[in-house]
């Protein structure tokens, strides 16, 4: 199993319907009652214990995927009130090295669940067009907000994901 993409890379190459796009937007929905429960009985020794050589600690990947949900709160939110905008990277390893990372989780678990809401409520008011407006991504180039949204339900189940396969492997 690959440990940095344990669902692989995100890729979707089907139609993006309505459809699919509300299941992507109940997965973020339910995202952080999954990542609650996931890290719910764990110390804090565990919460330090990175999820591979080299990577994040599961505190520090709660921390990240609340920062990284912000963004994409933010970015849709400039696209549906923009044209095109372009948005600003980050340096996520380097964020994550600020002391907040070592703040406990349940500051980024309810950040998570408050921003959630409004993500939520905001992603099922969008009409067709809405979906097809875009930011510009400077690395990546130009994103449609359907695509942003099946981008996050894919992050909240990556680093999710890097959770539990952790917790599996140590049988916590």
């Amino acid at each position: 199993m690959n440990e940095r993409y344990p669902i692989g890379k995100f890729q979707f190459r089907d139609e993006l319907t309505s459809e699919v796009i509300k299941e992507w937007i109940t997965e973020i929905e339910r995202l952080p009652v999954y990542l609650r429960d996931a890290v719910s009985k764990l110390n804090e020794e565990q919460l330090d214990t990175p999820y591979r050589e080299g990577g994040w600690t599961i505190r520090q990947v709660v921390h990240h995927v609340a920062d990284s949900h912000m963004n994409a709160f933010i970015r849709i939110k400039l696209a549906l009130t923009e044209f095109k905008p372009v948005i600003k990277t980050y340096e996520e390893a380097r964020w994550a090295e600020h002391t907040d990372y070592i703040l406990p989780i349940e500051n980024s678990l309810t950040l998570l669940e408050s921003l959630h809401k409004r993500f939520v409520t905001l992603l099922r008011d969008l009409n067709p067009s809405d979906l097809q407006k875009t930011f510009i991504h400077p690395d990546s180039g130009e994103i449609s907000i359907a695509k942003n949204i099946g981008i996050y339900a894919w992050h909240g189940r990556h680093h999710l994901a890097h959770i539990t396969n952790l917790t599996n492997r140590k049988g916590w």
